[in-house]
């Protein structure tokens, strides 16, 4: 028998047309199948998260099916509570699939604290910018007898002397004891 007989043959065009029909059937099993467990077309509402506690979050994200993966703490904002959500992703009103992560950013405790930078014997105007670039504030200056006019001679956090290398929680008002050019009785 020859390939073109074989070919133009009635098994052969029955078996073609068989394994066509089962192919379209198997092809439309994976598709309804894929429907039902992705649900297809069925979303779900992000909440908005910002401001609320860990707790208050996690029962509002099981009430819709979806999960929360906690990225990190960014820095501290004073506007929300500690430890509560300042950011999220996807945003709020977002339409997801069920079991989706939704990624939160927290609020931390407080400031992160910072090392205090050497800025004794250095002029005000050298010291107000670095301080202020690492996010310090400067507090009161007050002036002492010293030679050096407008020289940081000691600086103070709270009423209590501070010195190179301290860690102190960022935004903190930083006291300085300034020389007022004066020599000193001592001298």
């Amino acid at each position: 028998m020859s390939l073109t007989k074989f070919l133009t043959s009635k098994v052969f065009l029955k078996q073609l047309a068989l394994a066509i029909i089962v192919i379209i059937v198997i092809c439309f099993i994976i598709l309804k199948w894929l429907n039902v467990t992705t649900n297809h077309g069925s979303f779900v509402e992000v909440p908005d998260l910002t401001g609320k506690s860990l707790s208050t979050v996690q029962i509002e994200l099981d009430d819709k099916d979806l999960r929360m993966e906690i990225q990190d703490s960014a820095n501290f904002n004073p506007k929300y509570p500690k430890f509560s959500v300042i950011e999220q992703y996807p945003l709020a009103g977002t339409q997801v699939k069920e079991d989706r992560k939704i990624y939160l950013t927290l609020n931390p405790s407080g400031y992160r604290k910072v090392e205090v930078p050497n800025i004794v014997r250095r002029t005000f105007r050298q010291a107000k910018p670095t301080l202020e670039a690492l996010g310090f504030e400067v507090g009161k200056i007050s002036y002492i007898d010293d030679i050096g006019k407008d020289v940081v001679l000691s600086i103070n956090f709270k009423g209590n002397k501070i010195e190179q290398g301290d860690l102190l929680p960022i935004t903190s008002k930083i006291d300085l004891v300034l020389g007022n050019g004066n020599r000193s009785d001592e001298d």
